[in-house]
C-alpha cells in the first residue's frame, strides 16, 4: 500500500490561558499515526521564527516530516466548556503554493489536507495535492474560517472549485450546519463530494457514502482534553479507507483511536 501523507501548517496554540503549544492538523494527526503504525509522511509549515520550538515536538512522534518556512505560523487562544469550544484567532498565516507541494508527496496514494482558515488552500494547490490520482481529504475548516483574526466565527463564502478534486470531506457538526441547513442525505450529497463523514464532538459521527447517510455512535469520554480529536480522527479515518475499509467501518476505526489517544492524553494530565 503507498504511505498515507498530512499537509498543512502548525500552529501556535493556546489553551486555556497556558503558554503557547504546538497545534495544527499535522501534530495531531501525526499522534494518531504513531498509534496506527500506518507508514506516513508530514508536509507542513511553519513560521521561521516558530521552527525550534514547534518543529522538534512534531519530529519527536516519529513520523517522517518535511517543513517548509513561512513568514506567519497561525496562532489560536482557546477555551473549552466540556467540549464545546471557543476560538480566538491570534494571527492568520502563510497560504500553501502548488510549488510548496511539489516533490514532496511522490510516494504518497492518500493525503490528508488540514487547512487552518480559508485561504490555506487555493483550487490549484489543491490540483497539484491531488496529481496523480492520489484520494484527497480535506477538513472543513478550510471551508468556513475566515482569514481574519479576533472572535472565530464561521461563515459560508467558499469556492467550491476547492472540493473539485477532494474525495472525502471531513466537517465538525457546526461547520456542516454553516454550510447546508441540515445534515440530510441531500444536503450533504449538495458538496458534490463522494464521501463526507461529520463529527460530533465526543459524541460520534455521521457518514455520507454510495448516497446513503449511516450514524456511528460512540459512548462518550468524559473530563478530557478534545484537542485535535478531528485531526486525529480524519488521519485514521483516510488511513482505514485507503487499507480497503469500508466508510462505516472506517469511521468506527478512527472513533477508536481517538478514544484511545484521549484517554492516553487524559491519564498523563492525571499524572502531572
Amino acid at each position: 500500500m503507498r504511505l498515507v501523507a498530512v499537509v498543512g501548517s502548525l500552529s501556535l496554540d493556546r489553551v486555556e490561558g497556558g503558554p503557547p503549544r504546538i497545534g495544527g492538523g499535522p501534530y495531531h494527526c501525526a499522534r494518531a499515526l504513531r498509534v496506527l503504525g500506518t507508514s506516513a509522511r508530514i508536509l507542513t509549515k511553519c513560521g521561521r521564527a516558530d521552527r525550534p520550538l514547534l518543529v522538534p515536538r512534531l519530529a519527536a512522534l516519529g513520523v517522517p516530516i518535511t517543513v517548509r518556512d513561512a513568514e506567519t505560523t497561525h496562532a489560536f487562544s482557546m477555551t473549552y466548556d466540556g467540549d464545546a469550544r471557543v476560538m480566538h484567532v491570534d494571527a492568520i498565516g502563510d497560504p500553501w503554493t502548488p510549488e510548496d507541494v511539489g516533490g514532496a508527496l511522490t510516494r504518497a496514494g492518500a493525503v490528508h489536507v488540514a487547512p487552518l482558515a480559508e485561504t490555506d488552500f487555493s483550487p490549484e494547490t489543491l490540483a497539484a495535492i491531488a496529481r496523480g490520482g492520489r484520494r484527497v481529504s480535506f477538513d472543513g475548516q478550510g471551508l468556513v474560517r475566515p482569514p481574519r483574526t479576533g472572535p472565530l466565527e464561521l461563515d459560508a463564502q467558499y469556492d467550491p472549485a476547492v472540493l473539485e478534486h477532494v474525495s472525502i470531506l471531513k466537517l465538525a457538526e457546526e461547520e456542516a450546519l454553516a454550510l447546508v441547513p441540515d445534515l440530510g442525505r441531500n444536503s450533504l450529497a449538495s458538496f458534490g463530494v463522494p464521501e463526507v463523514v461529520v463529527t460530533f464532538g465526543l459524541h460520534g459521527s455521521l457518514v455520507f457514502a454510495g448516497g446513503r447517510t449511516r450514524r456511528v455512535d460512540v459512548r462518550p469520554l468524559h473530563g478530557v482534553d478534545p484537542t485535535g480529536a478531528g485531526d486525529a480522527f480524519s488521519i485514521a479515518y483516510l488511513a482505514a479507507r485507503s487499507a480497503g475499509m469500508p466508510p462505516v467501518a472506517a469511521a468506527r476505526r478512527a472513533t477508536a483511536v481517538v478514544g484511545e489517544l484521549l484517554s492516553a492524553s487524559n491519564k498523563l494530565l492525571l499524572a502531572e
